[in-house]
């Protein structure tokens, strides 16, 4: 890939992409070019037919401080000259905003979040768009929109009542709180806690090639299955991975897993 980004660095093994969230802003604070550069990485990552996990973390000590109000005043502001215009505009760009998270969520290959410090409003957006979460003791999560006069719009109140349930993202939207990675982990927003960031980090790379190790195609038709079946019935589920199985199943990967077991030997799985 040669796209160069700002706000992002990108570094690639062995199938799994490593996104870093690297600013400008304080605590990884998401500016302009974040939600410009967000959604064309996660584009080429989903194209990308070597790129098999995807673990997202952040620069320093912290996962993100979120939305990064000052840079973002021009894009988000108002001026008071037009209202009806101006309304319009800010519409879009909310919507705009929206999307960069969608292709997060969207994107057919696996996302894991590792999260460290402080993860803030868009912070949790960003992590609800996610496959999984894994955190660091450290970790300090936060619904803050609501201390700072604003309804959190980029997908918090969307995703997570599927992940920790309405009542807990409630009391979290509702009080703007503040809770740490123990809390985060007795309602299931993380998977998993480790005692250091250098620990976490570790964890989420092991994971990312666990996965990376299975036949990417079946990985990514899991969840594409799982993303589709999420607001549907489980009858409606059942037809949909039926029809999937019928069309993707046989595979050189089904063949190579079928060979590498008969010969007791760890397969190669190639994506065809």
């Amino acid at each position: 890939m040669s796209t160069e980004y700002k706000s992002l660095r990108l570094e690639t093994n062995n199938g799994i992409a490593e996104i870093t969230l690297i600013g400008p802003g304080k605590g990884n604070a998401m500016g302009p070019d974040f939600w410009r550069e967000i959604p064309i990485l996660f584009a080429e990552l989903d194209r990308d037919e070597a790129t098999r996990a995807i673990i997202i973390r952040g620069e320093g000590g912290n996962f993100s401080y979120g939305l990064d109000l000052v840079a973002m005043t021009g894009e988000i502001g108002a001026s008071g000259k037009n209202l009806a215009a101006e309304r319009t505009r800010f519409h879009d760009k909310v919507l705009d905003m929206q999307q960069a998270f969608n292709r997060v969520a969207d994107c057919r290959k696996p996302v894991i979040a590792a999260v460290n410090g402080w993860c803030i409003g868009g912070g949790l957006d960003l992590i609800a768009a996610c496959d999984i979460r894994l955190a660091s003791a450290d970790a300090k999560f936060s619904l803050r929109e609501a201390k700072i006069a604003i309804v959190a719009d980029i997908g918090s109140l969307q995703r997570l009542p599927a992940i920790i349930g309405q009542g807990h993202t409630r009391e979290l939207a509702y009080t703007a709180k503040d809770i740490d990675a123990a809390r985060a982990l007795h309602i299931g927003l993380v998977n998993d806690v480790y005692e250091t960031p250098e620990a976490m980090l570790e964890a989420a790379r092991t994971l990312a090639a666990e996965i990376a190790a299975n036949p990417p195609l079946v990985v990514q038709g899991v969840k594409q299955v799982m993303n589709y079946c999420a607001d549907k019935s489980i009858a409606d589920g059942l037809e949909y991975v039926a029809v999937w199985n019928s069309a993707f199943m046989h595979s050189l990967d089904l063949v190579e897993a079928i060979t590498a077991f008969r010969e007791r030997r760890k397969p190669e799985f190639k994506g065809q």
